[in-house]
């Protein structure tokens, strides 16, 4: 019944790839299969341990994995899906995106040991003007894959400084300073956490939640992203 509400509806409102604006089928979701083959795919999940993006968290946190799909890159194709997550109000690409990078990396074993998914929160200024947490619809994504649960309260994000956008790596680690405050640590104890964002440039955001969330203790961190900005 689904399937068929889906093709009625896809009928009365075509959906379009987000990459080449060519009509989606039935069975494909965001970007089509010829704009999904020419994704530029990292592939760190086959090596999630000391790939490039993992290797830019050693010695600043407790690191386990790191991964991200794609190689993201300002005004490249690909650099559309994460503009229109979070600039154009289509949270489903982040559901969809999450679901489809939980699909892939699965067959890589990433989440194996990992207990608790940690989407990056923003602040409720921004929230409220997006009218939803980007990163959040990609870990609801994720999580219906892997049933590995969500809990968005364990660090508190509090209070917006202005975007990472066009900051260099000095002025984005700055700017994250003093920007999240662990709410459970009892929730996160002991845990291997998740952390899961739209992308990944300096890693400075990440890296200033991960360092409340060890404050609860015996902690070990692991980071998905959809987009990985090479340095």
């Amino acid at each position: 019944m689904a399937s068929i509400l889906g093709c009625i509806i896809d009928l009365i409102a075509p959906r379009k790839c987000e990459l080449c604006g060519r009509r989606l089928h039935a069975d494909e979701q965001v970007i089509c299969t010829n704009c999904n083959i020419d994704l530029p795919r990292t592939n760190f999940s086959r090596q999630p341990y000391d790939n490039e993006m993992a290797k830019s968290f050693w010695g600043r946190i407790p690191i386990e994995k790191a991964a991200a799909l794609f190689y993201y890159q300002s005004h490249a194709p690909a650099s559309k899906i994460i503009y229109e997550l979070k600039y154009h109000n289509h949270p489903s690409i982040g559901y969809q995106m999450g679901k489809m990078t939980a699909m892939e990396f699965c067959k890589d074993k990433f989440f194996d040991g990992i207990d608790v998914i940690f989407p990056v929160p923003l602040s409720l200024k921004r929230k409220l003007t997006r009218g939803y947490n980007q990163s959040m619809e990609i870990a609801k994504g994720v999580n219906i894959i892997t049933k590995i649960p969500i809990d968005e309260k364990l660090v508190k994000r509090t209070k917006f400084k202005s975007s990472q956008t066009h900051k260099s790596r000095w002025g984005r680690a700055e700017n994250v300073k003093g920007l999240f405050r662990l709410v459970h640590p009892e929730r996160a104890k002991g845990k291997h956490i998740l952390i899961i964002d739209d992308i990944c440039t300096t890693g400075a955001t990440i890296i200033s939640c991960a360092q409340e969330l060890i404050k609860a203790g015996n902690i070990k961190i692991s980071v998905l992203t959809l987009g990985y900005t090479k340095n």
